[in-house]
């Protein structure tokens, strides 16, 4: 993982391309980490980049358990494993990674789906990756339970 410095910039360097993507409602650099709003979703929900520990994570968070109720049940009645579903949007984005996913709700009782992701040194690669992550991330999960837009939009 690049040195903390490094890090906060690889970070404000992912907000524009994030912000170009046109796929998120909005995309800001928080205390710590990065927050990409969800588009066209009437339940809070948002992806983000946050260090914890000495470690990277990338994920999807609701407080909503309705919205995440119906994630859980799309999978579940699919039978797709989320997993899966995100490595073909990393492979769609070009990286050739896969990523664990843990689901919990953490202790601000917020639902969460995320996978720690391992930073090369260079920074524009560590951009790189972040951006190509969290596209990965939102091309999964719009796809999944009450994400998606509403008929009437």
């Amino acid at each position: 993982m690049p040195d903390t410095d490094t890090l906060w910039t690889v970070l404000d360097d992912a907000v524009a391309p994030l912000t170009d993507a046109g796929v998120f409602a909005s995309v800001t650099r928080t205390a710590d980490g990065l927050r990409c709003d969800a588009l066209h979703v009437e339940d809070e929900c948002y992806y983000a980049v946050s260090v914890e520990e000495g470690a990277v994570w990338v994920g999807w968070y609701t407080p909503n358990r309705w919205l995440s109720e119906s994630v859980e049940a799309d999978l579940e009645h699919t039978g797709d494993k989320i997993d899966e579903l995100l490595e073909d949007e990393l492979i769609d984005q070009g990286l050739s990674i896969r990523l664990k996913l843990d689901h919990f709700r953490n202790t601000d009782k917020v639902f969460v789906f995320r996978g720690r992701i391992t930073l090369p040194t260079n920074t524009s690669q560590a951009t790189d990756l972040i951006v190509k992550t969290l596209l990965a991330f939102q091309a999964c999960f719009i796809e999944l339970g009450d994400m998606g837009p509403g008929e009437d939009e």
